[in-house]
Protein backbone atom coordinates (compact mmCIF):
# COMPACT_ATOMS: atom_id res chain seq x y z
CA UNK A 1 0.00 0.00 0.00
CA UNK A 2 1.70 3.37 -0.90
CA UNK A 3 1.81 5.80 1.68
CA UNK A 4 -0.90 8.71 1.52
CA UNK A 5 0.18 11.87 1.07
CA UNK A 6 -0.99 14.93 3.25
CA UNK A 7 -2.75 18.34 1.78
CA UNK A 8 -4.73 21.05 2.57
CA UNK A 9 -7.94 22.68 2.27
CA UNK A 10 -9.45 25.61 3.26
CA UNK A 11 -13.45 27.40 3.37
CA UNK A 12 -14.74 30.20 4.52
CA UNK A 13 -17.28 30.02 7.04
CA UNK A 14 -19.98 32.61 8.49
CA UNK A 15 -19.52 32.15 11.91
CA UNK A 16 -17.62 32.86 15.24
CA UNK A 17 -14.61 31.00 16.29
CA UNK A 18 -16.60 30.04 19.38
CA UNK A 19 -19.52 28.84 18.07
CA UNK A 20 -17.38 27.17 15.63
CA UNK A 21 -15.05 25.56 17.90
CA UNK A 22 -17.92 23.30 19.12
CA UNK A 23 -18.99 21.78 16.16
CA UNK A 24 -15.32 20.74 15.32
CA UNK A 25 -13.98 19.40 19.07
CA UNK A 26 -17.28 17.53 20.64
CA UNK A 27 -18.33 14.43 19.86
CA UNK A 28 -22.27 16.00 19.75
CA UNK A 29 -20.61 18.77 17.23
CA UNK A 30 -19.27 16.39 15.20
CA UNK A 31 -22.07 13.76 14.79
CA UNK A 32 -24.19 16.96 13.80
CA UNK A 33 -22.18 17.18 10.31
CA UNK A 34 -18.77 14.75 10.59
CA UNK A 35 -20.02 11.85 11.21
CA UNK A 36 -23.41 9.39 11.90
CA UNK A 37 -21.96 9.16 15.69
CA UNK A 38 -19.25 10.09 17.84
CA UNK A 39 -18.69 8.89 21.13
CA UNK A 40 -15.21 9.41 23.03
CA UNK A 41 -13.54 7.77 26.06
CA UNK A 42 -11.06 10.21 27.38
CA UNK A 43 -9.12 11.12 24.62
CA UNK A 44 -10.22 8.30 22.44
CA UNK A 45 -13.02 9.08 19.82
CA UNK A 46 -14.92 6.80 17.65
CA UNK A 47 -16.47 8.18 14.23
CA UNK A 48 -19.23 6.29 12.98
CA UNK A 49 -20.58 6.25 9.56
CA UNK A 50 -23.49 4.13 7.99
CA UNK A 51 -21.45 0.29 8.64
CA UNK A 52 -17.82 1.40 9.40
CA UNK A 53 -16.33 2.29 12.00
CA UNK A 54 -13.22 4.55 12.79
CA UNK A 55 -11.05 5.20 16.13
CA UNK A 56 -8.96 8.27 16.29
CA UNK A 57 -6.93 9.66 19.77
CA UNK A 58 -6.95 13.35 20.53
CA UNK A 59 -3.58 14.71 19.59
CA UNK A 60 -3.51 18.08 20.47
CA UNK A 61 -5.97 21.13 20.86
CA UNK A 62 -6.19 24.50 21.52
CA UNK A 63 -9.18 25.86 22.65
CA UNK A 64 -11.12 28.01 20.33
CA UNK A 65 -8.28 27.51 17.41
CA UNK A 66 -7.64 24.02 16.47
CA UNK A 67 -7.99 20.46 17.07
CA UNK A 68 -6.02 17.33 15.66
CA UNK A 69 -7.19 13.67 15.83
CA UNK A 70 -4.46 10.70 14.73
CA UNK A 71 -6.24 7.51 13.51
CA UNK A 72 -5.58 4.54 15.24
CA UNK A 73 -5.21 1.04 13.89
CA UNK A 74 -7.35 -2.02 14.83
CA UNK A 75 -5.40 -2.54 17.45
CA UNK A 76 -5.40 0.76 19.14
CA UNK A 77 -1.66 1.48 17.83
CA UNK A 78 -1.33 5.31 16.38
CA UNK A 79 -0.90 5.65 12.73
CA UNK A 80 1.23 8.12 10.74
CA UNK A 81 -2.43 9.88 9.90
CA UNK A 82 -4.67 12.39 11.62
CA UNK A 83 -6.79 15.35 10.43
CA UNK A 84 -6.34 18.47 11.77
CA UNK A 85 -9.79 21.33 11.78
CA UNK A 86 -7.94 24.74 12.23
CA UNK A 87 -10.27 27.95 12.89
CA UNK A 88 -8.90 31.23 11.15
CA UNK A 89 -9.82 34.75 11.54
CA UNK A 90 -8.93 37.35 10.08
CA UNK A 91 -7.74 40.36 12.63
CA UNK A 92 -9.08 43.03 10.40
CA UNK A 93 -11.95 41.94 8.49
CA UNK A 94 -13.29 39.32 11.43
CA UNK A 95 -13.61 36.87 8.60
CA UNK A 96 -13.23 33.32 9.46
CA UNK A 97 -12.36 30.08 8.09
CA UNK A 98 -11.54 26.70 8.38
CA UNK A 99 -8.34 25.07 7.20
CA UNK A 100 -8.39 21.23 6.76
CA UNK A 101 -5.03 19.13 7.33
CA UNK A 102 -5.74 15.83 5.61
CA UNK A 103 -3.96 12.75 3.98
CA UNK A 104 -5.31 10.20 0.78
CA UNK A 105 -3.56 8.56 -1.32
CA UNK A 106 -2.72 9.71 -4.45
CA UNK A 107 -5.41 8.27 -6.40
CA UNK A 108 -7.92 8.80 -3.96
CA UNK A 109 -6.99 12.82 -3.68
CA UNK A 110 -10.49 14.35 -5.54
CA UNK A 111 -12.63 11.78 -3.88
CA UNK A 112 -11.03 13.12 -0.52
CA UNK A 113 -11.24 16.61 -0.98
CA UNK A 114 -15.04 16.30 -2.72
CA UNK A 115 -16.02 14.15 0.11
CA UNK A 116 -14.61 17.34 2.88
CA UNK A 117 -16.70 19.77 0.40
CA UNK A 118 -19.99 17.76 1.30
CA UNK A 119 -19.05 17.65 5.39
CA UNK A 120 -18.76 21.21 4.87
CA UNK A 121 -21.49 22.07 3.49
CA UNK A 122 -23.22 19.65 6.26
CA UNK A 123 -21.45 21.89 8.97
CA UNK A 124 -22.70 25.20 7.21
CA UNK A 125 -25.79 23.94 7.20
CA UNK A 126 -25.75 23.47 10.79
CA UNK A 127 -24.41 26.71 11.62
CA UNK A 128 -26.91 28.28 9.10
CA UNK A 129 -24.01 30.17 7.46
CA UNK A 130 -25.10 29.19 3.84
Amino acid sequence: MSAKVKYELEFPIQSSPQLLYQYISTPSGLSEWFADNVNSRGEFFTFIWDDSEEKAKLASKKTGERIKFRWLEEDNTETDYFFELKIMEDEITKDVSIVISDFAHEDELDESKLLWENQISDLKHVLGSV
